[in-house]
């Protein structure tokens, strides 16, 4: 089999799943869109006004996206986690973008390292799934933070059609999971699958974790938990079959 034929599983959540698509498009690899999550908006999830506010900490792109779409103002700082993250935050036009590189901790060690502790607090906008970690590190270093929890991301109830397909004839095929959450979506569905020659590549390694408990050929693990290790990873994972 060509590797341009090897399907590859695309578990990432919308609107992002469809930009990986592309990305492998572009590539020459086949692609099948397979979400297994969908964003959830929380209405009812309250923020303080801005004028109230130091600052906006983001932790992923989606909750750049339900903020903005939520509130107009684009003044306050933007502080991001990684590329992908202030990427999305300059689409939606705010004003001053800080960029990090890591995960929450080094984000919030970002944070510490160029901004002082100010009298109103900074604003974690993210997934109601998200751990208090962030804040807890940036507590550590004097500053206040509120926590809007304004979305969640709900499984999938089902695996697509052409990806049940591809498990029951147990075609070589390869899944990448971005999250721990998806991960275990996916894994939840294809748990009843035979799987012997699906090649799993995750973005770290939690992400990875979820993987273990399937009968997978392998797991390949990102080196940097973002996308660009992610398909570093994949481009292992493809070397290693057509070895």
């Amino acid at each position: 089999m060509r590797l341009a034929d090897i399907p590859i599983i695309v578990t990432r959540a919308e609107p992002g799943a469809t930009e990986t698509v592309e990305r492998l498009k572009a590539r020459g690899l086949t692609a099948i869109l397979a979400p297994m999550l969908a964003l959830v908006e929380l209405p009812e999830s309250q923020m303080p006004k801005p004028s109230d506010l130091s600052g906006l900490v983001f932790t992923s792109a989606n909750g750049v996206r339900t903020y903005a779409a939520r509130r107009s103002d684009r003044h306050l700082s933007a502080w991001c986690v990684g590329p992908a993250t202030a990427q999305a935050a300059r689409d939606e036009g705010f004003e001053s973008v800080q960029e990090s590189a890591g995960n929450a901790v080094d984000l919030a060690n970002f944070i510490a390292e160029r901004s002082p502790p100010s009298e109103r607090p900074l604003l974690h906008v993210a997934n109601a799934a998200a751990t208090g970690v962030l804040r807890e590190t940036l507590s550590a270093n004097g500053h206040q933070t509120v926590f809007a929890p304004i979305y969640e991301m709900q499984p999938a109830r089902s695996l697509p059609e052409p990806v049940a397909q591809l498990m029951d004839q147990n075609e070589t095929s390869i899944v990448l999971v971005h999250s721990e959450k998806g991960a275990s979506a996916f894994a939840a569905q294809a748990a009843s699958r035979a799987l012997s020659n699906c090649i799993g590549v995750a973005i770290s390694e939690r992400a990875s974790q979820p993987l273990e408990r399937l009968n997978l050929n392998a797991i390949y693990k990102a080196e940097a938990p973002k996308e660009d290790g992610l398909f570093a990873a994949l481009e292992i994972a493809l070397a290693t079959l057509s070895a």
